[in-house]
């Protein structure tokens, strides 16, 4: 049986960047998936049930008290009363939609970017660099969008039928392009 190697190539900024793609890849593209998916969901569907989360006393409080850059970005967001009622009800159910996107692999992309968007404030919202700059929460970050760059919902998932779905005639990335950025 011939194995076929692919091959990556990207050039960012007049850098090339370039490597051989190894066969097992795709499974552990599909494992970062569903980890990042079964995780989110599992946290978010543990704020929907309790009923108790609640994000004004961490934005005004905890945040400032840890030194983050962004301490009065946060401060000024948790004393905005409707915008805490809306992160209130955004990042459990952000959390459980993003999860469910991932899991069964539909709108991959959209929920990724969304899934890294969330990693980004909680990493501005956790800070703690006592033992450097990369936590748990910028790592997420960067599996979250390595899953957004390969396409992880092609894997498995059901945006690869959803990509193939007809539109007069034609694939529906072929008749829409922009649904492949939030596809895949």
């Amino acid at each position: 049986m011939a194995v076929e190697e692919v091959q990556l190539r990207s050039t960012v900024a007049g850098l090339t960047a370039s490597g051989k793609v190894h066969t097992l890849s795709v499974w552990f593209i599909l494992a970062l998936r569903l980890m990042m998916g079964i995780a989110f969901f599992q946290s978010g569907i543990d704020k929907v049930l309790s009923g108790e989360f609640s994000a004004g006393g961490y934005l005004t409080g905890a945040v400032p008290g840890n030194g983050s850059p962004a301490a009065d970005l946060f401060v000024a967001m948790g004393n905005t009363p409707w915008f805490v009622d809306f992160v209130n009800v955004a990042v459990p159910w952000g959390e459980v939609f993003i999860g469910l996107g991932l899991i069964f692999g539909v709108l991959t992309r959209l929920a990724a970017f969304w899934g890294a968007f969330m990693m980004l404030l909680f990493y501005l919202g956790n800070w703690d660099v006592a033992h450097g700059y990369i936590n748990g929460d910028f790592a997420y970050m960067l599996v979250f969008l390595s899953v957004a760059a390969f396409g992880a919902g092609r894997i498995l998932g059901l945006d690869a039928y959803i990509e193939q779905y007809e539109v007069d005639g034609r694939p529906l990335v072929e008749r829409y392009p922009w649904t492949r950025y939030v596809l895949g």
